[in-house]
């Protein structure tokens, strides 16, 4: 997997942080875990290229569900790129210790990831998880797909950290801003402990992210929900590129610098693009 691609017509500002992304393999140092799928591999300088490419100084990189709770890939890319300009987001076991975690935070980790669609954590695993990182200021990183919210949001209400939600919420391709989780979603918003990630949008769009006319994604169809979003708690919106895009085949990946663009039509004003693009996620992950 490579960094190439075409450059974004949005120039972002210095000191923007791309928020969701992942690191893979090789297979021969860090070993898929049993059952889950093998995604290529994507290396930090070919995540570098890409950082570069879109103008991106921090970065974000996040345990994918490939490793389970063997966060050594991981760890090992922000300490490549340096705790200066990178965090990362784990998964753990449930029973991790104190003493695991700490090491964990003074390895960059700011966030506890629940990727629902796998085994690692469920819903009813959120407040005990909570409290144990609490102490230590994470947050916990919520995705699932569907109609998810509707009984995640309630256990969000309940805990004593953060919540984020990736990928604007992924209720579904076609989903509209009406949708019912979202707009629960929306509500707990207001309270300021509910982050969301504007990332991945071919989750939420019909076509997905090729058109086949050949023409450019419309992702245009998703500037409701962001500007939803943006209306509620500007200051609570981060970027992600979701980087190397998992699960779609090598040769035929989403272009990063269409989901940026994207932002110049679903948030035109340009101080809350750059709030969103270095002030948040200063904020959240402790730049």
């Amino acid at each position: 997997m490579t960094g190439n691609g075409r450059s974004p017509l949005l120039t972002v500002p210095p000191h923007s942080c791309e928020a969701h992304s992942h690191i893979y393999g090789p297979e021969s140092e860090y070993p898929f875990w049993p059952g889950r799928p093998k995604d290529p591999p994507a290396s930090v300088v070919a995540y570098n290229q890409m950082l570069n490419r879109l103008g991106f100084e921090r970065a974000v990189i996040v345990q994918p569900a490939a490793y389970g709770t063997d966060n050594r890939c991981t760890i090992d890319a922000i300490a490549a790129r340096g705790l200066q300009t990178t965090r990362g987001v784990c998964v753990t076991k449930k029973d991790v210790s104190a003493e695991e975690l700490q090491s964990l935070h003074d390895q960059g980790m700011r966030g506890l990831r629940f990727f629902l669609m796998a085994d690692d954590f469920v819903l009813t695993d959120a407040l005990s998880m909570a409290k144990k990182i609490e102490p230590f200021g994470w947050h916990i990183q919520f995705q699932d797909e569907g109609d998810w919210l509707e009984a995640a949001v309630p256990v969000f209400e309940e805990l004593p950290v953060d919540s984020v939600v990736d990928h604007i919420g992924r209720t579904g391709a076609g989903s509209t801003v009406d949708n019912r989780g979202f707009q629960i979603l929306l509500k707990f918003m207001e309270t300021g402990r509910c982050w969301v990630k504007i990332s991945a949008p071919y989750y939420m769009t019909s076509d997905g992210y090729k058109p086949l006319d050949g023409s450019a994604p419309d992702y245009a169809m998703l500037k409701d929900h962001v500007q939803a979003l943006v209306d509620v708690r500007p200051d609570r919106l981060v970027w992600g590129a979701n980087w190397p895009h998992p699960q779609f085949p090598l040769n035929d990946k989403p272009e990063e610098a269409d989901c940026l663009d994207a932002l110049l039509e679903w948030v035109p004003d340009g101080t809350i693009r750059n709030k969103i693009l270095v002030d948040n996620p200063n904020l959240l992950y402790g730049f």
